[in-house]
C-alpha cells in the first residue's frame, strides 16, 4: 500500500509539474500581477507647488523655458509635416502652432532610438561615450519575462536574455543617471531659475539619481504607467497580445504618481490631462519669476489608454488600437494648446521659449505602419524612422514666426541652446556635445557629425552621408540621405572608400570615450521594415538591439 500511495503521490507531482510548465507564462503573470504590485498607494491628494514672488522685479528678465517631451511620438503622426496619424484625421492644431510660430527643424534626431538615453542627453548635452548611460532602465524581470513572451509569432527570433549579465545590473532604482552629471536645470538654477519637472524621469531615483538630485527644485513623478486604472469608467483600452512589452506593463503597472520622491498616490485624472492641470499651475506659481519646465508626457507610450470623450471625438478609425492611439495624440496636442493658453493669460506669451520634440520615433511593437512614414524604421533601429524627431521652438521674443532650420539638430543641442538663451553659464571643465542651435553664426560641430550607439549597434551622419553598423547581425548600410532620406538604397558596396572613413570616425568615437554603467541583459530582433503585428518574410531585414 505504501508503495502503491508513494507512486501515486510522484505521479501526481509529475502531472502537476508539466501541467506548471506548459502554463508557465500564466503563473509568471500571475506571479507578477499578484505579487510584484505596490499596496500602498494613496489616494488622490492636490499637489502645493512652491510659490514665486507676488510681484515681478523691474528691468530685463531672461526668457521662461518650457519644454514639452512626448514619449514614442512618431513624425508622421502630427499634421505640422502633412501627414498626421491615420491618415490626417485627427489634426495636431497646437503642435502645428509651435513650428508654424517659431523655429521648424527640418532634420531633428533623437538622442537614440529608446528613451531614457535620449533624456540623459537632452539633460547634459552629452554622448553615452562621456556618461556611460547607454541603455535604457528596466523594471526588475521585465528583461526576462519580454524575452520569455517573445517566441516568434512575428517570424523573428526570440528575444536572448542574458542572466550572468542580469546579475551585475543595479536595481531598477540605481540603473541613474550619474549625479556627478551636470544637468541643464542645474545650470539654469545658477542663472535663478526656479526648475520643476513634471512626468516621466526614467534616469533613476534617490539621493544621486532622482530629478530632485539632478537640479530640480520641484518633481511631480510618473510612479508607475497606466494613464488611468483599467478599469475605469471613462478610460478606452487596446490591448497588444502579440507584443510582450505590452503584456508586461498590464501585467505589472499600476497607476501612481508621487511628488518630490515622497509617498505614492493616485494621479488627478487621465496621465495627460493631469501632468498639463498641474503644468498650468507651475506656469501661474511663477509668473513673477525665470523658471524652466520640463514636461515629460508618458503619451504615446504604451500601454494604450485613452479618455473615451477622445476616443468618441476622433471618430470611427480602424483598428481599435490605432483609434485608441489617436485619442492619445489628440490628448497630447490638447496638452500643448492649453500651457500656451496658460502662457497667453498670466502675460508670459512673449517671453517664453516652449520646445516640443520626441524621446525618439515611433514604436514598430504597437502595430501601426505609418506612424514614421516616410521614413523606415523604428524605435529601436537606427533608421530614420527610429531618429528622426519633430523638433520645433517658439519664442515670439527671440525667433521670428516661420523659420526654417534645414542643418541637422539634434537632442544632445538642447542642454546648450537653453543655457545661451538663459545668458547662464556652461559648466567649467565638462565637455558638451551639442551646440547652441539659435547661435547667430552656426557654430562647428565636432567633425560635422553626429553619433549614436547601442554596444555594438553604431552609427554616424557626417554631412548627408549617413553609415550604420552592426555585429548582428554583421552589417553595413551607407545612404546618401540628401539623395535618398528613406534610406532605400545601400551604398556600402559601392563607396568603400566612405565607408573606411565614417568607420575610423565611429572608432575614433568610441576608443576616445567610456563604457556603459553597466551591462545590457537583453538581445531583441527587431524588424527594420514590419511592425510587430506583421510577421517578417525572408530576405526582410532585421537588427538585434542591445538593452
Amino acid at each position: 500500500m505504501k508503495r502503491g500511495a508513494i507512486l501515486v503521490g510522484v505521479a501526481a507531482l509529475v502531472v502537476l509539474g508539466t501541467l506548471g510548465w506548459v502554463n508557465r507564462k500564466d503563473v509568471i503573470l500571475w506571479v507578477v500581477t499578484t505579487l510584484a504590485k505596490d499596496r500602498d498607494i494613496a489616494a488622490y491628494s492636490p499637489i502645493t507647488w512652491q510659490q514665486g514672488p507676488a510681484t515681478a522685479p523691474e528691468g530685463d528678465r531672461p526668457p521662461n523655458i518650457i519644454f514639452i517631451l512626448a514619449d514614442d511620438l512618431g513624425i508622421n503622426d502630427i499634421t505640422a509635416f502633412g501627414g498626421g496619424v491615420a491618415g490626417g484625421r485627427v489634426p495636431t492644431p497646437s503642435i502645428d502652432r509651435l513650428a508654424a510660430e517659431g523655429a521648424l527643424f527640418t532634420q531633428a534626431y533623437a538622442g537614440t532610438a529608446s528613451c531614457a538615453p535620449s533624456r540623459a542627453m537632452i539633460l547634459t548635452g552629452r554622448y553615452p561615450t562621456r556618461t556611460g548611460f547607454e541603455f535604457t532602465p528596466t523594471p526588475d524581470g521585465m528583461g526576462r519575462m519580454v524575452s520569455m513572451f517573445s517566441e516568434g509569432a512575428s517570424g523573428l527570433p526570440p528575444t536572448e536574455w542574458n542572466s550572468d549579465a542580469a546579475g551585475k545590473v543595479p536595481s531598477f532604482d540605481e540603473q541613474g543617471l550619474p549625479g556627478s552629471e551636470v544637468t541643464i536645470a542645474e545650470v539654469l538654477k545658477t542663472a535663478g531659475y526656479h526648475t520643476a519637472h513634471i512626468g516621466k524621469w526614467h534616469l533613476g531615483s534617490g539621493p544621486e539619481f532622482g530629478a530632485n538630485a539632478q537640479g530640480f527644485d520641484e518633481s511631480l513623478l510618473m510612479a508607475s504607467a497606466l494613464y488611468l486604472p483599467e478599469d475605469d469608467p471613462g478610460v478606452v483600452n487596446a490591448k497588444l497580445d502579440f507584443d510582450p512589452i505590452d503584456r508586461f506593463l498590464w501585467a505589472r503597472m499600476q497607476y501612481a504618481a508621487s511628488f518630490n520622491e515622497g509617498p505614492k498616490f493616485a494621479p488627478g485624472g487621465y496621465l495627460t490631462d493631469y501632468w498639463t492641470d498641474e503644468a498650468v499651475k507651475v506656469i501661474r506659481a511663477n509668473r513673477n519669476r525665470p523658471f524652466f519646465l520640463y514636461l515629460a508626457h508618458w503619451g504615446v507610450h504604451t500601454p494604450l489608454q485613452a479618455t473615451r470623450a477622445d476616443y468618441e471625438a476622433v471618430g470611427d478609425i480602424r483598428p481599435h488600437r490605432l483609434r485608441v492611439y489617436a485619442a492619445m495624440v489628440r490628448a497630447l496636442d490638447r496638452s500643448v494648446g492649453r500651457v500656451l493658453a496658460a502662457l497667453k493669460d498670466e502675460g508670459l506669451d512673449e517671453n517664453t521659449i516652449v520646445v516640443f520634440s520626441s524621446d525618439n520615433g515611433g514604436a514598430g511593437y504597437v502595430g501601426l505602419s505609418d506612424i514614421n512614414a516616410p521614413y523606415r524604421g523604428w524605435k529601436l533601429t537606427m533608421f530614420e524612422g527610429g531618429l528622426r524627431v519633430p523638433l520645433f521652438m517658439r519664442w515670439p521674443a527671440g525667433i521670428a514666426a516661420g523659420t526654417r532650420i534645414e542643418r541637422p539638430a539634434a537632442h544632445i543641442d538642447l542642454m546648450p541652446t537653453f543655457a545661451a538663451a538663459a545668458g547662464a553659464a556652461l559648466p567649467a571643465g565638462v565637455a558638451i556635445d551639442g551646440i547652441d542651435l539659435l547661435a547667430a553664426e552656426p557654430p562647428a560641430r565636432a567633425h560635422d557629425a553626429l553619433f549614436w550607439q547601442s554596444d555594438h549597434y553604431r552609427v554616424v551622419r557626417q554631412g548627408d552621408w549617413k553609415l550604420q553598423v552592426t555585429e548582428r547581425p554583421k552589417k553595413t548600410w551607407l545612404f546618401n540621405l540628401a539623395l535618398d532620406p528613406t534610406e532605400k538604397t545601400n551604398l556600402a558596396g559601392k563607396a568603400p572608400a566612405k565607408v573606411a572613413a565614417l568607420t575610423a570616425l565611429l572608432d575614433a568615437h568610441r576608443k576616445g570615450g567610456r563604457g556603459p554603467l553597466y551591462p545590457h541583459t537583453i538581445e531583441a530582433p527587431v524588424a527594420i521594415d514590419r511592425t510587430l503585428a506583421q510577421r517578417v518574410r525572408p530576405g526582410d531585414e532585421f537588427i538585434y538591439w542591445s538593452n
